[in-house]
Parts: structure tokens; C-alpha cells; sequence
């Protein structure tokens, strides 16, 4: 791959510190923009509602294809994260009350919309006694009084929030998941407020208390990650019972965050994803714009198909 050289000096005393140099993009992770009239009536309902989303906080690149089909993972407990991960676009700070009407607006959304299956997610709530698990139930709670929408959640870590798994268990969501986003070496630059094996740990847990639950786990590609390092990330998530894995190309959403290290090619993650499941994982799902939630109301119907070809 041809390298575009970005050349900045920057004065230090006497020293001129050269940035990285800057990989171009390769045709396979440009994404066509599509706008239509589905996309349009879904960002309206998201406006009216006054609903947050991670398609547009994280600048997600698949948000046209995604709204354009009705599908969107809404954001719950606001748009600020107490923490600062290099990989993510959402805004750090101090964040907002919590809105007591929120999980009424994403029942009254799911609904509306006629959702088959909707994703929750949440920017990390560290000032909360339990990280939000709380919050997260109610939502559940309300979407099943008022709909037979399946439900996934994408939650935090609830890093030292005692009881937060056995809250969120006990909601009985349909998919549980957690993203691991990079191998253990690279925690300390990528995800400094998270601890591996804290994740590892919520992932084991969840599924230890609500045994019918789909576990469900992400990565992140291209932040300088060994395929050895890869590797052994899904045999510790096989150890910890996850039935679910997706992998994807790592894109840095502005100069200030993590730089891309390498771009992983399409035939690269077939390879990693017939390794996936030669481990045993039940659903894998891995391609350079794979993202957590992306095309997620179809996986789970599969995983539901498969997991019942399996008991059968």
C-alpha cells in the first residue's frame, strides 16, 4: 500500500518532533453515503423523540445504510462519557442528570417504529453508584410493556460497580453485549480507564446468571495488533462463554484520537473470522466496516436458528 507522507514540525526547545506518517484509506473501506426517504422519517424520529444515537456520536460509517433500513442504536444517559478512550469520537466531560423519561420515550420509539429489535447502548457512566445498570433495566422494562421488540444492550464495564451485573441480568435482555475493542497490550493507550479482564470478567458473569442470554463481543483491527495477540482474545472470550463475535477496521474519527496503523484487507478478516470459528463462537461476524451493531436484528435471528439446530 502506497503511503501519503503528512509532514507537521512542531518546535520543542531545539528539537523538531516529526509526526507519523498517514495511511491513505483503500478503496474497500470507502462507504457510499445513501440519504432516502426511510433515512430521513428515522432521523426525524430520533429528532422528535429526543433520542441520542451512537451511529452519529461515533461517527459510524455505515449510519446511511443503517437509518435507511430503519435501524439505529440509540444512546442512552446522555451524550457526555466520563472517560477518554483514544479509539472513540463520543465527547468526554462532566455528564449530564439523568432523564427520568428516557426509557418511556425509547418505548414509546421502538413502537412507532415497528421495531423487531432494538440495541441500547451508553456513553460510561463512572458517577453513577452502578454505572447506569439501573437505568439500562428501566429501558428494558419499558420497551416489553409496550412491544415484542427483542432487545440487545451494549453496556460499559461497570468497572468496581458491585451488583451492576446481577441488575442487568435479572432485566433478562435477549443479547448481552460488551465490547473487549483491542488485545490487552494496547489497554494502556487505547482504553486506559478499562481494565481486560474486568471485561472478560462482566461477560463471564452476565452469563452465568442468566444462562439464556447471547453474549456478544467486539474488536477493533488495525491499532497494531498481532494476529497471535487476536488469537488468543478469542480464546479468552471462549472461556468466557461468548457466543457472538464481530471484528472490524479501526478508523480514526479525528487527527486527536489514535492513529490507524495498518488496514486490515478483506481477505485477512475472512481469514480471521474462519479462525473465530474454528473456536467455537456461534455467530462471527467480521469485515472492514463491520461494527457492533450493524445489521445486529438479523445476526440475532440466526443465532436463534442456530442455537436451536444445536439443542435439537
Amino acid at each position: 500500500m502506497s503511503v501519503r507522507r503528512l509532514v507537521i514540525h512542531h518546535k520543542n526547545g531545539n528539537q523538531d518532533v516529526l509526526e507519523k506518517e498517514k495511511l491513505p484509506k483503500p478503496d474497500w473501506i470507502r462507504v457510499k453515503v445513501t440519504h432516502n426517504k426511510t433515512y430521513e422519517e428515522t432521523k426525524s424520529l430520533l429528532d422528535t423523540h429526543k433520542l441520542t444515537t451512537v451511529c452519529s456520536e461515533a461517527a459510524c460509517p455505515n449510519i446511511g445504510e443503517c437509518w435507511s433500513q430503519r435501524h439505529a442504536t440509540v444512546m442512552i444517559m446522555g451524550d457526555i462519557c466520563t472517560r477518554a478512550c483514544a479509539f472513540c469520537n463520543v465527547a468526554t466531560g462532566k455528564p449530564q442528570i439523568l432523564d427520568e423519561e428516557e426509557p418511556q420515550k425509547i418505548a414509546n420509539l421502538t413502537k412507532k417504529m415497528g421495531l423487531r429489535h432494538i440495541v441500547i447502548t451508553s456513553v460510561d457512566r463512572d458517577d453513577l453508584h452502578d454505572g447506569g445498570a439501573s437505568h439500562f433495566a428501566r429501558v428494558i422494562e419499558a420497551i416489553r410493556a409496550s412491544s415484542t421488540a427483542t432487545i440487545e444492550v451494549l453496556t460499559p464495564d461497570f468497572l468496581r460497580k458491585i451488583g451492576a451485573p446481577e441488575i442487568i441480568a435479572k432485566a433478562r435482555p435477549d443479547v448481552f453485549n460488551h465490547n473487549l475493542e483491542t488485545v490487552p497490550r494496547l489497554y494502556p493507550s487505547i482504553r486506559p480507564g478499562a481494565r481486560y479482564f474486568q471485561s472478560l470478567k462482566l461477560l463471564y458473569e452476565i452469563k452465568q446468571l442468566y444462562a439464556g442470554v447471547f453474549t456478544k463481543s467486539g474488536l477493533m483491527l488495525g491499532l497494531g495488533e498481532s494476529r497471535e495477540e487476536v488469537g488468543q482474545v478469542m480464546d479468552d472470550l471462549r472461556c468466557a462463554q461468548v457466543d457472538f463475535l464481530t471484528m472490524g477496521q479501526y478508523l480514526q474519527p479525528t487527527p486527536k484520537h489514535a492513529k490507524v496503523q495498518r488496514y486490515i484487507t478483506p481477505e485477512e478478516f475472512e481469514d480471521f473470522a474462519a479462525m473465530a470459528r474454528s473456536k467455537g463462537f456461534l455467530q462471527v461476524s467480521a469485515s472492514p466496516l463491520t461494527r457492533s451493531s450493524y445489521h445486529a436484528d438479523a445476526d440475532f435471528e440466526s443465532l436463534r436458528k442456530k442455537r436451536t439446530i444445536l439443542v435439537n
